[in-house]
């Protein structure tokens, strides 16, 4: 008899991307600016030390730091590692090299990209100098990439400044704040437990998995107890129907959720389950969603997950009956 070939393994590719604004402090306005202006600034210490990039306070003794110099556009790698595959929006769609910069007048190295043929071309204590983006708003990618100096490049620049030089840091229109895309790109890959309850999803059943000392039900099961850590084999059908313990009003549309806003969600102890999960609540207004009350699943077109919980009617369940899981 041959025995059944095991269950393909589920990988789903999923993306988390949000952007944040920062806002400058003098130091990093100026430090900022001055890339816009191809003009590379350095802090220094009481100590005599030059940082770059500025730090806006001694990371030795923690002092303000407002002593603002120029450092030259050309400097020594002092490290590197070689990057045969560049991901989406790296300094350069070619295979480069990441290095640390120590630029002339510096005494702590930058990181950035060196546009080199290949590894065999890149050394440590070898010259280099910046390469300038060309168009500039005052972020990192003003220096578009780091390019040899020598046999391997154009020829070295005169040194400006020829050692780190007072500058007041201040520059016509200084940037006061940055936008930054975070994106992380990964693949999941859901393992034993979560597999199968994805697999009960697609037929419209909630399950969990039950711990074999404290018999607690986990929704989503995680594989273990997190109380006990022994592993949970029991599988336990649950809901389908549950209770709003705690929820939150958003009113921020998020990217690719076609509703509008405000919108309410929630966590929800599905019957039968010992801890609560993450849903939306439709159905019903925002301002209406109360704990307590008493919702099920509302599926998509697809029917492989609930799209969000509406009310069903029931009276309100008593607080004594979830207060532990709220």
């Amino acid at each position: 008899m041959t025995a059944a070939p095991p269950p393909e393994a589920l990988r789903a590719p999923l993306v988390v991307e949000f952007p944040f604004t920062r806002s400058l402090g003098p130091v990093q306005s100026a430090f900022l600016t001055g890339l816009r202006e191809r003009v590379v600034l350095g802090a220094r210490t009481s100590g005599g030390t030059v940082l770059v990039p500025p730090a806006e306070y001694d990371p030795a003794t923690a002092e303000e730091l407002r002593d603002l110099v120029e450092v030259a556009p050309a400097g020594t790698v002092t490290t590197w590692a070689w990057n045969d595959r560049p991901r989406p929006r790296q300094p350069l769609a070619t295979p480069f090299a990441w290095v640390l910069v120590r630029l002339d007048g510096a005494d702590t190295a930058l990181l950035h990209a060196l546009d080199a043929p290949g590894p065999d071309a890149v050394r440590t204590g070898m010259r280099v100098r910046i390469r300038w983006a060309a168009e500039r708003t005052g972020a990192i990618t003003d220096i578009a990439c780091f390019e040899p100096v020598g046999p391997e490049g154009p020829e070295a620049p005169p040194l400006h400044p020829p050692a780190a030089a007072p500058h007041d840091g201040r520059f016509p229109d200084p940037v006061t704040r940055i936008v930054t895309e975070a994106r992380l790109d990964y693949t999941h890959t859901p393992g034993r437990a979560q597999g199968a309850h994805l697999a009960a999803l697609r037929g419209r059943r909630t399950v969990g998995e039950r711990c074999p000392s404290c018999r607690k039900v986990y929704v989503p099961p995680r594989g273990a107890c997190p109380t006990c850590g022994v592993a949970t084999t029991d599988r336990v059908v649950v809901g389908p129907a549950g209770t709003v313990t705690t929820f939150c009003i958003v009113n921020i549309k998020a990217r690719n959720l076609d509703i509008e806003v405000p919108y309410v969600y929630a966590h929800i102890a599905l019957d039968g389950a010992d801890l609560p999960l993450h849903g939306r609540i439709g159905g019903i207004p925002y301002d209406q969603v109360r704990m307590g009350l008493r919702v099920e699943p509302v599926w998509t077109a697809d029917g492989r997950h609930p799209d969000h919980y509406r009310p069903t009617g029931e009276p309100d369940a008593a607080y004594d009956s979830y207060k532990e899981l709220v």
